[in-house]
């Protein structure tokens, strides 16, 4: 696919709206939950909304990707999209809670699509000392869009009404779509008939959907016995290997097992997992900290990561020019040990650290994060030929994604653990406290309520603080450990870099 004879203004436009979709939703969606759970009843769903949703979405990317390689990108970029705006009109009109699920289940179904082949088209259109500018404004846009979502949705349920977070999309998406249509063409020539991996993509989905659910059910306020939690592991473990057996006979396999001999695919794949384990797994945390130790309104919890998100967007802008200059490892062992400063920093964090503090620790995971995604989809997408495009920058994006639920899964096991094992104690450390008092700091999700933290004695709000800093502090000592594994694979990616343009371009 030439550049050339593409329309480039189009095709952008078109990527930045679908992208504004995928990274706009998750957050705009989380903020409008609680008056949706309000009005449609079975709060018991509440956590399926956002789980069925990444469920469906990470299990379809790869199988995107390849399908894009087989029968053209503008053709499975647009099919992806047009599912997810369907989903969305359908969420808009829910009468249920398990309409709504079920119908974010189908929105998730063509969410597949819209970020990983948005990156693989990029790296068609573009060519090689281009497509990192690119990639950092997707960065951008990302970050951008994940600031305002909130804002947004929490706009939307006050003046109109909670429908409109979905009907939102589809001017958006509907753009989106004509400028695709117009603007990008798939020039592939005639190969005969092609055949598609359904065992594959058949396998590989029902292990992907067993391992999450596993994880997503393990958080202990699901209260899912550890047999059913073994079974969906073990299941999830044995359609794994099947699907690697299956992919290593396959004519046209789902995910070419030989691309894993490439170190920018392999070892990006582990970093962009790691990465996404901490940064999706603690991030979702700095609200919960300065609400409940050091006490702060939820307006002001709900704005606290701003800082974070602007921080990533300036590495983000300028990882284009970033990889014009330096190798992809020289940029990613950079940006993951100062991610990992900023982690350091967040965990020790305490009842007594300020505002003006956790800003500035965020301000440097912030400019830690902005260039590792960028340079990771770059160096995917450079590291294959057309051919296998689509499958290596659609794996690049499922490896984060699943690192991403993961991690939430895994940290979120933590900190009630460990609440719940701080908290058990304090009836031994207060041994004057009322019996109400000690039922209230029990539950920790009364607590950020700042009336009742008002109203509780000065001594049993301190050990509360106490044992709620130690267990984010826990947390984010996990989340280190996270980026010090990403940044062990960064040392291991190779020597690559973006090719230099000619002096005479």
């Amino acid at each position: 696919m030439s550049a050339t004879k593409q329309n480039t203004t189009l095709i952008t436009t078109g990527l930045l709206f679908g992208l504004v979709l995928a990274s706009i939703d998750q957050t705009i969606v989380a903020s409008a939950m609680p008056t949706i759970a309000k009005g449609l009843g079975g709060l018991s769903l509440y956590s399926w909304v956002f789980a069925i949703y990444m469920l469906a979405s990470t299990t379809t990317m790869p199988i995107y990707g390849k399908l894009a390689d087989l029968f053209g990108r503008r053709k499975m970029y647009l099919i992806g999209l047009t599912i997810f705006l369907i989903g969305s009109l359908l969420c808009g009109f829910a009468t249920t809670m398990m309409e709504l699920v079920l119908y974010r289940g189908v929105q998730g179904l063509g969410a597949g699509a819209l970020m990983p082949l948005s990156m693989t088209i990029a790296a068609d259109i573009f060519p090689p000392e281009r497509r990192g500018k690119f990639m950092g404004l997707f960065g951008t846009v990302f970050a951008i869009s994940s600031i305002f979502g909130p804002t947004l949705g929490g706009a939307l349920v006050d003046y109109v009404h909670w429908s409109w977070i979905f009907f939102i999309n589809l001017p958006l998406g509907l753009m989106a779509i004509l400028f695709i249509r117009i603007g990008l063409t798939d020039n592939r020539t005639a190969e005969g008939k092609r055949s598609i991996d359904w065992l594959g993509a058949i396998t590989l989905t029902s292990a992907i959907i067993s391992i999450l659910l596993a994880f997503v059910l393990g958080d202990p306020s699901q209260n899912t016995s550890y047999t059913s939690i073994i079974a969906l592991f073990v299941l999830g473990g044995l359609l794994l290997g099947a699907f690697v057996f299956i992919e290593s006979r396959a004519q046209e396999p789902i995910i070419p097992l030989h691309l894993f001999r490439i170190r920018e695919i392999s070892f990006g794949s582990m970093i962009g997992f790691c990465m996404s384990a901490a940064m999706f797994g603690a991030i979702a945390y700095i609200p919960l900290f300065v609400q409940g130790v050091i006490g702060v309104s939820p307006a002001m919890a709900g704005y606290i990561l701003t800082p974070l998100m602007l921080s990533t967007v300036v590495t983000s802008t300028t990882s284009g020019r970033m990889m014009q200059r330096f190798s992809y490892r020289t940029i990613l062992v950079g940006s993951l040990i100062t991610m990992m400063t900023g982690f350091g920093l967040m965990a020790s964090m305490d009842v007594h650290t300020s505002i003006t503090e956790i800003m500035v620790y965020m301000i440097i995971t912030g400019l830690g994060m902005g260039a590792v995604y960028p340079t990771l989809g770059t160096a995917a997408a450079g590291a294959v030929d057309w051919n296998h495009r689509g499958v290596a920058t659609s794996s690049s994006q499922f490896f984060r994604s699943i690192g991403g639920t993961i991690g939430v899964s895994i940290l979120g096991s933590i900190l009630t653990e460990r609440m719940t094992a701080g908290l058990g104690n304090l009836h031994t450390e207060l041994p004057t406290a009322s019996d109400g008092t000690l039922s209230l700091l029990a539950n920790p999700q009364t607590l950020l309520d700042q009336e009742i933290r008002s109203s509780l004695p000065h001594d049993a709000l301190l050990s509360f603080q106490r044992v709620f800093s130690q267990a984010l502090h826990d947390l984010f000592i996990v989340a280190v450990l996270f980026i010090g594994l990403a940044l062990l694979a960064s040392f291991l990616i190779g020597r690559a870099r973006m090719i230099q343009p000619s002096k005479n371009a």
